[in-house]
């Protein structure tokens, strides 16, 4: 059972607010839901009348990682933002990391805000969410975009090797920026116990990690973007995923990295917009 709470993220003090930082993700303006144990925080730039976009952000990322883009869909959509747990401004809780437990998260704020019929863009970490969450078939979709998204066990695999020596004490002098930001706005700041967990989940082979087989059962449209030089989602990956999801499309972006969404963001924008326009 999911117990839920909601409550704004100041905490009953009013926040004054530059107006220009509403068309962006700020940590500002946002509001937490308590989901089992954790404080999961959230943003909303409202566009009444419009459809809903849903944005989730890789691992050790939080939502302002996407404001580069953010104006490519500001005057189109309803936004959402949400901080995976342990990221940006949510609380880790006292549970371990997994990605079934960020699915959970995810499907408890869409409830609570009672939205239907929307579109996700998912980077790395968020893709993997985005899989999962159409999978399960709980919540209403409309189409999903993902960046970097894994989904299957020789994924985890590959991940398991990649993170082999890793100590969470490497991630914060590796990761200096997702730590000052860490410690400064996470509510819990305790960033060695959040790599931890961090780490665990990305080598889980468990079901309650990577989607694996069960993108078999995803029936919305998606487009799976990957970057050329992605070493931690492999081409062969990223073709097998195009057999196993029906409704699937897979642009493989020349020259560019894991975060590929940053390499050329205008051809993103024009693929985005046609994808998610295509009826």
């Amino acid at each position: 059972m999911i117990i839920f709470t909601v409550f704004t993220s100041t905490f009953g003090i009013t926040a004054v607010v530059d107006s220009a930082q509403t068309n962006k993700f700020n940590h500002k303006t946002g509001k937490y839901l308590e989901v089992d144990g954790a404080n999961i925080y959230y943003e909303e730039i409202e566009n009444a009348g419009k459809p809903t976009l849903l944005f989730l952000h890789g691992g050790f990322g939080n939502i302002e990682d996407f404001n580069p883009i953010l104006h490519m869909f500001i005057n189109d959509y309803h936004i959402i933002g949400i901080d995976s747990r342990g990221h940006g401004k949510s609380t880790l809780g006292t549970d371990k990391l997994t990605y079934k437990q960020l699915q959970l998260d995810v499907e408890a704020v869409i409830n609570h805000l009672q939205l239907k019929n929307i579109d996700i863009i998912g980077y790395s970490d968020g893709g993997i969410i985005a899989y999962r969450l159409a999978a399960a078939n709980r919540i209403s979709i409309r189409k999903i975009v993902t960046i970097g998204g894994t989904w299957s066990l020789s994924d985890a695999e590959l991940m398991e090797k990649i993170m082999a020596d890793t100590t969470p004490e490497d991630c914060r002098n590796d990761f200096k920026q997702s730590f000052e930001f860490h410690q400064q706005y996470n509510p819990q700041p305790d960033f060695i116990k959040f790599a931890k967990c961090a780490i665990e989940m990305w080598t889980d082979k468990t079901e309650n990690g990577y989607p694996q087989t069960s993108v078999e059962n995803i029936l919305v449209p998606i487009l799976i973007i990957r970057g050329n030089d992605d070493y931690m989602f492999p081409l062969e990956s990223a073709v097998e995923l195009t057999t196993k999801v029906k409704k699937s499309l897979l642009l493989n972006i020349p020259f560019a990295p894991h975060g590929a969404f940053r390499k050329y963001p205008q051809i993103f924008e024009i693929i985005i917009r046609d994808f998610f326009n295509n009826q």
